[in-house]
C-alpha cells in the first residue's frame, strides 16, 4: 500500500513542484536536481504499481473509499497545456539572475520530462487504479481486516502513543473523555441561550451565518493575522524560550486544497525558509471560523511552530533528534497549547471557546473511532455516525477525517494521549512546587529537549519538580 490520499510521495512531489515548499529553486543546479527527481518519480510510479499488484494478490489493499479519493489526485496531474501542469510551476518563477539561455534550456527540458515521462505515468496510474485496483480494493475500513492486521495495529499504537496502552484501554479512555467534554459543551450551549439539544446546537454552530461571513479567501487569512496580533503580547508572559525561525500564514495550494486539512510545514533549521501555517479554503462561502483561534494556537503559535522550530534550533541536540518526531509528544504539545487560549487573550467569544472544546472533542472522538475501526471492526459509516453525534464538524469535514484515520492507523491517537500527559505533569508540578512553580520554566522544561517518548518527558519533569533543575 505505497499510495493513499492523505500523505506520501505522490502528494509530497506535487507540493515540491509548486516551487514554494521545501524543494529549493534558487539556482540552475536546484532546477536540474528537480529534473532528476521528476525522472525518478516516473520510475517510482511504476514501482508503486508493481507493489500494489502484489498487494492485490495478498489481500493487502486500500479500502474502496480511499482508492476513490486517490484517482482524481493523479487524474488532475494531466493538463491539456504543459504550462498549466503543476510540475511546470517553477518555470514561471525563475530567479531574476537567470540568463535567457538558461531559461530556454530549462523550459525545454521540463516540458520534455512532463510530456514524455510524467504525464504518461499519471495516465497509466489512473487507468490502473480505475480498472484493476478499485475493483480489488477492500470493503472493510480498518487495518485489522488485512493479514496480520491486528498485530500491525498494535505496533502502530505503540509507535504513535509511545505508551504500553492497548487499543481496548485507549477506546475506553476516549469514551470517558467524550462524556467529560460534552458536559463542558452543554455549559456553553446554556451560556449563549440555545434551547435545543447538544446535537441541535452542533448544527446551529455549523450553519450560523455570522460564523460564515467571509467574502473572499484573503479575509480568512486576515482573520488569522488578527489572532496572531492578539496573542503576541501575551506569549511573552508564558514563554521565555521562543524560536528565531520566521513564520507565515498561507492559503493551501489549489492542487491539494480539496482534500487537505489546515497544517503546519516546518521551516529550515537555519531560519532561511519560514515555518508555514497552511489554511485550505476550497469554498470561502462555506468557511466557518468558529474554531479559528484554537486552530491557530495548535498549528502555529505556540503549538507546532514553537515546538518544531525550537527543536531544530537547539544546538545541544544531535541531528537525529533535531529532526525527529514522536506524535504523542509533538501533537500532544500542540493540543495542550489549545488550552492556553484564555491566558493568551483569546476565547473571549463563547463560540470561539466552544471551538476549543470542539477541537478537544475531535481528538477524544479520534481515540474512539480509530480504535473502533482498526481493532473493533467498525465500518467507515459507523465511525462517521459516531463523529457526527459527538462533534460540531461538518459532515464533509468528518468524512475527510475518518478517511484520514483509515489511511494512517494509530496516528490520530497521538494528540489526546500526549495532551493528557502534559496536563497531568503541569498539575503535578503546580501541586508539589506550589509558589515555586513558574509556568515559563515549565514550558521551557517541556520544550527544551525536543520530542521525547512520554515516559522520558515525565522523568525529566519529575527531576525538575524534585530538584528544581
Amino acid at each position: 500500500m505505497p499510495i493513499q490520499q492523505f500523505w506520501g510521495t505522490n502528494l509530497t512531489l506535487g507540493q515540491f513542484a509548486g516551487g514554494t515548499s521545501a524543494q529549493p529553486f534558487k539556482t540552475e543546479k536546484d532546477y536540474r536536481n528537480f529534473l532528476k527527481r521528476m525522472d525518478l518519480y516516473a520510475v517510482w510510479m511504476d514501482s508503486a504499481i508493481v507493489y500494489m499488484k502484489k498487494g492485490i494478490d495478498k489481500g493487502v489493499v486500500l479500502p474502496k473509499a480511499l482508492t476513490a479519493k486517490v484517482i482524481p489526485q493523479f487524474e488532475s496531474m494531466v493538463t491539456p497545456n504543459v504550462e498549466d501542469n503543476i510540475f511546470y510551476s517553477t518555470i514561471k518563477l525563475f530567479p531574476k539572475d537567470f540568463t535567457d539561455e538558461q531559461k530556454e534550456n530549462l523550459k525545454k527540458e521540463y516540458t520534455a520530462v512532463i510530456k514524455e515521462k510524467l504525464e504518461p505515468q499519471f495516465k497509466k496510474m489512473t487507468a490502473f487504479l480505475k480498472n484493476e485496483y478499485l475493483p480489488a480494493s477492500r470493503s472493510t475500513s480498518g487495518i485489522g481486516s488485512i493479514p496480520n492486521g491486528n498485530e500491525i495495529y498494535k505496533a502502530y499504537v505503540r509507535q504513535w502513543t509511545t505508551t504500553d496502552k492497548t487499543p481496548a484501554e485507549i477506546h475506553e479512555l476516549g469514551l470517558s473523555e467524550v462524556a467529560r467534554i460534552k458536559a463542558e459543551m452543554e455549559k456553553v450551549k446554556e451560556q449563549v441561550g440555545f434551547k435545543g439539544t447538544i446535537n441541535e446546537f452542533f448544527e446551529h454552530v455549523r450553519t450560523k451565518p455570522e460564523l460564515m461571513s467571509f467574502k473572499k479567501p484573503e479575509d480568512v487569512i486576515a482573520n488569522f493575522e488578527r489572532i496572531y496580533k492578539t496573542i503576541k503580547p501575551n506569549v511573552d508572559k508564558l514563554f521565555s524560550l521562543q524560536p528565531k525561525c520566521p513564520f507565515e500564514i498561507r492559503r493551501t495550494e489549489a492542487f491539494r486544497e480539496a482534500t487537505a486539512s489546515a497544517e503546519y510545514n516546518q521551516g529550515s533549521a537555519d531560519g532561511k525558509r519560514p515555518g508555514v501555517f497552511y489554511v485550505p479554503i476550497p469554498d470561502v462561502k462555506a468557511y466557518n471560523c468558529y474554531s479559528d483561534e484554537d486552530l491557530f494556537l495548535h498549528e502555529a503559535i505556540p503549538g507546532h511552530h514553537f515546538q518544531i522550530s525550537l527543536q531544530q534550533e537547539n544546538k545541544e541536540l544531535p541531528d537525529f533528534r533535531k529532526f525527529n518526531w514522536f506524535g504523542a509528544y509533538g501533537e500532544g504539545w500542540a493540543l495542550y497549547t489549545e488550552s492556553l487560549g484564555k491566558e493568551l487573550g483569546v476565547y473571549k467569544d463563547p463560540y470561539q471557546y466552544f471551538g476549543m472544546l470542539g477541537a478537544e472533542m475531535h481528538r477524544a472522538v479520534r481515540l474512539v473511532v480509530d480504535t473502533g475501526m482498526h481493532s473493533k471492526g467498525w465500518t467507515r459509516e459507523q465511525a462517521i455516525k459516531y463523529s457526527l453525534e459527538n462533534e460540531a464538524e461538518s459532515e464533509a469535514g468528518i468524512i475527510a477525517e475518518i478517511e484520514r484515520y483509515m489511511a494512517i492507523p494509530g496516528q490520530a491517537l497521538s494528540y489526546k494521549m500526549g495532551q493528557l500527559k502534559i496536563l497531568e505533569l503541569r498539575k503535578k508540578a503546580q501541586d508539589k512546587m506550589k509558589n515555586k512553580f513558574d509556568i515559563k520554566v515549565f514550558h521551557q522544561k517541556v520544550l527544551g529537549s525536543g520530542v521525547l517518548p512520554l515516559a522520558l518527558l515525565e522523568k525529566n519533569i519529575d527531576t525538575w519538580i524534585e530538584t528544581g533543575k
